[in-house]
């Protein structure tokens, strides 16, 4: 008789305590930690050189937080004459474009919300003279 009563009241010990653990378990069960990480991955892009490749750019294009963001770095291997970097871009519906000229060695940077692509090329001795061919860099 006291094997019974003691192997009922450990049996019902350990239900309750399987009833004390479940509530426990199901709460850590329904609770989860969300962790994000963003990754951002920079694209490199060049040398684009000019048609007679006395100049040439090179850079990186990433995205970050809905904002592209372009690195660019111009050479212009001989004085006398600028090099020309021009960046196409898609936005809103439209196409935009802009130059910077340079002597020697630059770098510039430029940014903007709601860019879908993004081209480029390099020129000598003037905005639209020995350009080099169009690249997709974004």
């Amino acid at each position: 008789m006291r094997k019974t009563l003691a192997i009922a009241a450990l049996a019902g010990s350990t239900a309750l305590t399987g009833l004390a653990l479940s509530p426990a378990t199901a709460q850590a069960a329904t609770q989860s930690t969300t962790v994000t990480t963003a990754t951002v991955t920079a694209k490199s892009w060049g040398k684009f050189f000019s048609s007679d490749r006395k100049a040439y750019t090179f850079g990186k294009t990433w995205k970050s937080g809905g904002k592209v963001y372009t690195k660019w770095y111009g050479v212009d291997k001989r004085g006398g004459k600028k090099g020309w970097v021009w960046f196409e871009f898609y936005k809103n519906g439209s196409w935009h474009k802009f130059n910077k000229s340079w002597d020697g060695k630059v770098t510039g940077a430029w940014s903007g919300h709601g860019i879908k692509k993004v081209y480029t090329f390099t020129c000598w001795a003037g905005k639209f003279d020995n350009c080099g061919k169009k690249y997709r860099i974004y």
